[in-house]
């Protein structure tokens, strides 16, 4: 059985949880929450924090001194690895899709500064190359533990199991009820964690993942999601035996592909900057911000209802984007 309790400190918890006020007026007959992921503290925040927690104790666990990961040049999970690397004192390697640009912005030139070691893999974004340099790094002796695609694993979900015994606590402290969860879904461990600790600590709020990346990799994002709660079962006391069809995932917002700003994500960050001073990212949260918003303007969700966005991170990224957010 896996200790939920065990972790490798990383972050500040919990995160803020508070109303948007403002945003709130503009929408009669909604409250509007946010749950404040991109305050974690680790290298400027985001959710990645939770997973890594148990992901690096892991990696203690079985004395490893090198980790691989991989992502986008963008990636707010590598980002935030190589910070915890760095404090575990852990050697870092990351394997970051495309060719290596002239100028260095955002999350990779955090990553260059937390002291990580950049390969560029051209076409592979998604971990395809990850065997061939463990194999590599352990002919020079290191003994590597590999981190999976958004640290989506049974372990890396442990985090977010605990997010929602978080977040109980929360709601109770404000003697507040949440109706709807609205957050980004990408690599799966979020969404799989939120749904095993919604049946572990008695919750009854309707999750709406909003779907993040059309291009997929082992299977659909609802397999992998369901994959995960099935590994889950086998460590935690979970009551419901979900299938595939009771995966919820919102794929009407992600036409225009992964890391494609359109005028849906700008809008919605400048709205959220703009009312509340909270910036989103244009990748992730900025796209499930919108589909949040969008259900609002059509009405797509019951009247009078309390709905929390879980804001999972991500600022670094609109240094790179730039004049694209103008």
């Amino acid at each position: 059985m896996m200790d939920l309790n065990v972790k490798y400190n990383l972050g500040f918890f919990p995160t803020p949880l508070h109303r948007l006020n403002n945003l709130s007026k503009s929408f009669p007959g909604y409250n509007i929450y946010i749950k404040r992921d991109d305050q974690t503290g680790l290298a400027s925040g985001g959710n990645k924090t939770r997973k890594l927690e148990y992901l690096i104790q892991d990696t203690v666990n079985n004395k490893c001194n090198a980790v691989i990961t991989a992502g986008a040049q963008q990636s707010n999970h590598c980002r935030q690895t190589a910070a915890a690397c760095a404090i575990a004192g852990l050697e870092c390697h990351l394997l970051l899709g495309g060719d290596q640009p002239e100028n260095y912005n955002g999350n990779l030139l955090l990553s260059h500064l937390l002291g990580a070691t950049i390969h560029f893999t051209g076409e592979n974004r998604k971990g395809e190359d990850i065997r061939s340099l463990k194999s590599d790094l352990e002919l020079q002796g290191l003994k590597v533990y590999v981190i999976e695609y958004g640290g989506s694993t049974i372990i890396g979900s442990m985090g977010f199991i605990m997010a929602v015994k978080e977040l109980k606590e929360q709601l109770k402290e404000q003697d507040l009820t949440i109706d709807y969860i609205f957050f980004a879904s990408s690599s799966g461990g979020t969404q799989a964690g939120l749904m095993m600790g919604m049946d572990l600590f008695d919750m009854d709020i309707k999750l709406k993942p909003i779907n993040i990346d059309k291009a997929e990799i082992a299977g659909s994002l609802e397999r992998i999601v369901l994959n995960l709660i099935d590994q889950g079962r086998d460590h935690f006391d979970l009551k419901k035996h979900d299938q595939l069809k009771d995966i919820p995932l919102d794929r009407n917002y992600d036409n225009a592909g992964y890391g494609v700003l359109t005028e849906d994500e700008k809008s919605a960050i400048r709205q959220l900057a703009r009312t509340e001073g909270i910036l989103l990212d244009p990748v992730y949260t900025g796209r499930a911000f919108y589909g949040m918003l969008d259900h609002l303007k059509q009405k797509r969700i019951k009247a009078n209802s309390n709905i929390l966005f879980w804001h999972t991170g991500g600022l670094p990224a609109n240094f790179e984007y730039g004049n694209e957010l103008l």
